[in-house]
């Protein structure tokens, strides 16, 4: 279980990656790219096949920034995110939350042993403030049966 510290800390930075944004308009990593962004946060799309997203510049990979990032949220295939973390950690980026379907054992270890902060098997938009539609009712879900990070 994710810790509500390790949450906080990634939640209360401002320039995030968004690692797995989509051509398709319905795919979740492009629902949190625009959620996020939404809610104030300064978002940078990344999918190594795409040049824009959303009329912003697409990077290829986390090495790839012209300034480093705070954070990175990834939703791709678990098999990715462990090459993802590879390059976080070559980016130095300190924070990582590995959406739901995208972690691994293999990844989160690795950030461990590289010092950086990860969050993993939790939906970022069940935390991302203001929680909305059906986030919010699986938020109180987890709340209800005491399944909210500590």
């Amino acid at each position: 279980m994710a810790r509500k510290l390790d949450v906080d800390q990634f939640l209360n930075q401002k320039k995030l990656a968004v690692v797995g944004v989509s051509r398709q308009k319905t795919k979740f990593g492009s629902n949190i790219y625009r959620d996020l962004k939404k809610k104030g946060f300064q978002v940078i799309p990344v999918n190594p096949h795409m040049e824009t997203f959303d009329s912003e510049r697409c990077y290829p990979d986390l090495k790839s920034f012209p300034e480093p990032v705070d954070g990175a949220v990834l939703v791709v295939p678990p098999a990715q995110t462990e090459q993802v973390v590879k390059d976080a950690a070559a980016a130095n980026v300190p924070l990582i939350w590995m959406q739901q379907g995208s972690e691994s054992k293999t990844a989160v270890q690795f950030c461990k042993e590289h010092n950086i902060t990860v969050v993993s098997g939790e939906c970022i938009l069940l935390y991302a403030e203001p929680v909305g539609s059906i986030h919010k009712f699986h938020r109180w879900l987890k709340k209800l049966f005491g399944r909210m990070p500590k």
